[in-house]
């Protein structure tokens, strides 16, 4: 809620979190990220036994998701740019402001673990092969001990702060510049899970179209600059190119766990608030083709394997369009007659 203050002294916004299990540990995560002070709105005030938390009204801004979906691809391209930087230099905070935040969640601690401690990456390829067996879909050999090792392989490596949600409407454009908001994952997670959301753009959201690959690529080294700073280890394409394709897999077993049935039957818009833009079956299929591309040297053929049998015996039968291309490379403004198609 956003709430004006006595006498027009401005405006706040207050977060208000259920009791449910998500909601304990959405109203921690936010109070703890917010309180670490490296990015985000100013915390101004917790009520945890209301679970409540007030913070700065960064105000009115475009998004990041306004600007891929508007006609400016100068001003896309900058965004993006701005977003990775931002989150490269979270990702490289000193690592003692990781001890920090394990005091502070003890102090806003509701019961529930943070992401970077909850096991959903396990969880997730458990999901995977209920659904491929409820869908038919034999598993290739060895996909059940694959996808157990890419729960454990990169849990503790390359840690990074992270508020948890990346997606283009979490990233404001205010006056002093990018500011990020919603914290309510936030954590430490391997930084390779959040510099996928350059590669492939945004894998936990709804506003998901193709990125041309020289933008994605500008996007992600500007990302991997900030994070070198903190291990520079990871100057080194091999180590890079390795976590990069582990997280293709983990993000790629996120979507299919939670998507192939529910698309199964029919289709819908990714959003369900909008009528308009890529459907659920088209973002799934465009994981499944980014995925085939990305895990070529043989670090997790049985996944690999998986989302080519995807693609031919599920997603060739979808009669659905290619997933189209974010709208501000595909249009250009004509300062008389507004935007047109390039």
């Amino acid at each position: 809620m956003r709430c004006s203050l006595d006498g027009g002294a401005g405006s706040v916004i207050v977060k208000v979190f259920s009791d449910q299990p998500e909601g304990r540990r959405s109203f921690t995560s936010e109070a703890v990220g917010l309180s670490l002070g490296l990015a985000g709105p100013a915390l101004l005030g917790v009520d945890a036994a209301a679970s409540v938390v007030v913070m700065e009204d960064i105000g009115p801004a475009l998004s990041l998701a306004d600007v891929l979906v508007g006609a400016d691809a100068s001003a896309a391209v900058r965004g993006l740019r701005d977003w990775a930087r931002e989150l490269g230099l979270l990702a490289a905070a000193p690592t003692e402001r990781r001890e920090e935040f394990g005091r502070l969640w003890k102090q806003y601690d509701k019961g529930m673990v943070s992401w970077g401690d909850e096991p959903w990456i396990e969880r997730n390829g458990q999901e995977l092969m209920a659904a491929l067996e409820a869908g038919g879909i034999v598993a290739p050999a060895g996909l059940a001990a694959e996808l157990q090792q890419i729960a454990t392989a990169g849990e503790r490596e390359y840690l990074g702060f992270t508020p948890g949600d990346p997606c283009p409407y979490n990233a404001l454009f205010a006056p002093g510049g990018v500011r990020l908001i919603d914290f309510e994952m936030s954590g430490y997670l391997p930084v390779f899970l959040t510099a996928a959301y350059c590669r492939s753009p945004f894998p936990s959201c709804w506003c998901v179209y193709r990125m041309p690959e020289q933008v994605a690529a500008e996007a992600e080294r500007t990302f991997r600059a900030e994070v070198v700073r903190a291990y520079p280890e990871l100057a080194e394409d091999a180590v890079w190119e390795a976590g990069m394709r582990w997280a293709t897999a983990v993000w790629t077993v996120d979507a299919t766990a939670y998507w192939l049935r529910q698309v199964a039957a029919e289709d819908g818009p990714l959003q369900p608030q909008r009528s308009t833009g890529p459907t659920r079956r088209q973002v799934l299929r465009y994981r499944w083709e980014r995925a085939e591309e990305i895990l070529v040297n043989g670090d997790f053929p049985a996944v690999r394997e998986v989302v080519g049998v995807l693609l031919r015996e599920v997603g060739e039968k979808w009669e659905i369009p290619l997933l189209p291309v974010y709208p501000a490379f595909t249009l250009r403004r004509d300062s008389r007659t507004g935007p047109s198609q390039a």
